[in-house]
């Protein structure tokens, strides 16, 4: 997965969260996508976000099991995360640390940022990395159908449905990589 990631960063180098008022109608387009066939009891041990083409893949064993598309970032999606506020959805690699069935979205699945050289480069500069980055569903309260739009301050969003099913697949410590 390692040498995936790497592979993957240098050709795209080369080449907490707020909800936005949608639209039905596209919530309700992007709510038809099917959920990807996974075995009972398989267990994911990385994912791989790739931010441009707003996918999330899951892996075991360096084997893809399922992939998301159509997933929703902060209001700023181009770009790393530096400050606390900046809107944008971290890059890089980190861990999935946590876990919280009563979050304010549908589930959620904390990622480790800020790693030590976020903290660095945000202390350089006398500011604060900020936190609560998450993989999450869609606010309590809304019928579960996806926001149509980039609405989060920083994580990343899934229908309801997905956020379920990545529950299930994803335990804690799972590798994540989030490219640009």
């Amino acid at each position: 997965m390692q040498t995936r990631f790497f592979l993957l960063l240098a050709l795209t180098i080369v080449g907490g969260c707020g909800a936005a008022e949608p639209s039905q109608q596209a919530d309700n387009a992007l709510s038809a996508i099917p959920l990807p066939v996974i075995p009972a009891g398989t267990k994911a041990d990385s994912i791989l976000v790739d931010k441009s083409d707003r996918t999330l893949i899951l892996y075991k064993d360096d084997e893809e099991i399922a992939r998301y598309g159509n997933i929703r970032f902060g209001d700023a999606p181009e770009g790393h995360k530096r400050f606390e506020g900046d809107e944008r959805t971290p890059e890089g690699r980190y861990t999935i640390n946590g876990r919280n069935p009563g979050s304010s979205y549908h589930l959620s699945l904390r990622i480790s940022y800020p790693n030590a050289a976020d903290r660095a480069y945000a202390e350089a500069r006398d500011k604060s990395p900020g936190g609560d980055i998450f993989i999450h569903g869609q606010p309590n309260g809304r019928d579960g159908a996806p926001i149509a739009s980039d609405w989060t301050d920083g994580c990343i969003a899934l229908s309801n449905a997905e956020i379920e099913q990545i529950w299930e697949t994803v335990p804690g410590g799972a590798e994540i990589y989030i490219l640009p």
